[in-house]
């Protein structure tokens, strides 16, 4: 296995680790949200794509089949893209109430970036 699927694994671990911390709190209405609990927003639960995705990503890095190489490039790809969309939609004011961000919403955005370079520098096997 090479560095850089190790990696890949260690940071889509780091990506749902970060799902269970709080991610955003408004301390006017005594709310914490966490990514797996959203009680009292219509924010949903957003870390359950999180996670998936992070665990998909890391069986995918464990397959060295070039057609499912390619597949982590999608998935990689749509990590990152929700964790973007997590970090912009937890972080937004709403009526005049700014959440305080929290620093795991940070880190799951870094190690979804991680993940995503890791699958762009990952080699794919070559035919002999």
């Amino acid at each position: 296995m090479s560095k850089t699927s190790v990696i890949g694994i260690i940071a889509a671990v780091i990506a749902i680790i970060c799902t269970f911390f709080p991610w955003a709190t408004i301390e006017s209405r005594h709310l914490v949200f966490t990514g797996l609990n959203t009680t009292g927003s219509s924010f949903g639960e957003p870390g359950k794509l999180n996670i998936f995705l992070a665990v998909l990503a890391a069986v995918i890095f464990l397959v060295k089949n070039k057609w499912v190489m390619r597949m982590n490039l999608f998935v990689g790809g749509f990590l990152l893209a929700w964790s973007f969309r997590n970090m912009l939609l937890f972080s937004r004011c709403e009526a005049g109430v700014c959440p305080q961000t929290g620093i795991a919403l940070y880190i799951a955005l870094a190690a979804a970036v991680v993940v995503f370079v890791c699958v762009l520098l990952t080699r794919t096997p070559v035919k002999k």
